[in-house]
């Protein structure tokens, strides 16, 4: 898979209203989520109990956190792109954030991506992605957002 190469404002303004990548898959463990819940001390039966979950879960299998879904966003948008001449990048928002449905324990998903706009502020960029995380199998995605990152460029 090739990433999108950005260098400048100008690279990104021209991505604007075009997906831009789809990254690789990545399976979701039990492990990554009992490492989750250690880590935001989110222990809910739903996500670390497989045998209650497998019994009293509608799922009738654990899932995995929201916000373990979403902590996959940097990591797989690394995947999608690649920004050259960067000085710093800053997580700056996510507007329009959506969770459409859980994610099953070993269930594969994957981050695709839309630039819906840019903006120069003085030299820092400005940049709102539209994400959505897909699930092997499913028509219907884990969460659709609107993620914004600031990036700074080196002169």
């Amino acid at each position: 898979m090739s990433k999108v190469k950005i260098g400048c404002f100008e690279d990104f303004e021209k991505l604007v209203g075009n997906e831009i990548g789809v990254s690789g898959d990545h399976k979701i463990t039990q492990e990554q989520i009992n490492r989750f819940a250690k880590a935001t001390i989110d222990h809910q039966w739903i996500h670390t109990d497989p045998e209650r979950a497998a019994v009293e879960s509608p799922f009738k299998n654990t899932i995995a956190h929201g916000y373990l879904t979403l902590s996959l966003l940097p990591y797989l948008w690394d995947q999608i792109i690649e920004v050259n001449n960067l000085k710093l990048m800053v997580n700056y928002g996510i507007e329009k954030m959506k969770f459409n449905q859980p994610v099953l324990v070993d269930s594969i998903v994957r981050l695709r991506a839309s630039v819906v706009s840019v903006a120069n502020l003085r030299g820092t960029i400005k940049a709102q992605i539209h994400v959505a995380l897909e699930i092997e199998g499913s028509k219907k995605s884990a969460y659709d957002a609107d993620v914004i990152f600031l990036y700074h460029f080196n002169s």
